[in-house]
């Protein structure tokens, strides 16, 4: 997998936050007083984008496909899913197990990719601790907002 691949599943995945935005819905939620500004989300994710793509690069450059790589490429599965979820069909529930699954899996894989290279580990640790923040506030405004959860 080269350079250029891993860049377009990057974008791919960073793609879904663009098409699916947060919109009137999002803005007619409560949310908790801690909620970082508006701006602070694109500015954030393009640094977590760029990190995700060098790790990724990384771990292949040093071992190809192995588990590490794989953990890579399904943690871009479950975020752009999440996008999807939470936005696109306003299913807080199933973005807030999404975005579980998402960190669970950043975790394996800095495990796993620490074993390769300790800068692709690295570069994942931001992203763990932002995702981390995701499912709390992801928690919390599903929490204040249960009557728009189906069910």
């Amino acid at each position: 997998m080269s350079a250029i691949i891993i860049a377009i599943l990057v974008f791919a995945t960073a793609s879904s936050g663009a098409i699916f935005k947060p919109g009137d819905w999002y803005q007619s939620l409560r949310r908790p007083p801690w909620t970082p500004p508006n701006w602070a989300f694109p500015v954030v994710w393009s640094i977590l984008f760029i990190s995700i793509g060098v790790s990724g690069w990384l771990v292949w450059e040093a071992a190809g496909m192995g588990v590490a790589m794989a953990l890579w490429l399904l943690q871009l599965v479950f975020n752009a899913a999440w996008s999807w979820l939470f936005f696109g069909q306003r299913r807080m529930d199933l973005a807030f197990i999404d975005v579980c699954a998402l960190f669970v899996t950043i975790v394996a894989y800095i495990a796993f990719a620490s074993q390769v290279s300790q800068l692709a580990a690295l570069l994942f640790v931001p992203y763990a601790v932002w995702v981390a923040t995701a499912a709390t506030l992801n928690r919390a405004v599903w929490r204040l907002n249960p009557e728009t959860v189906p069910g």
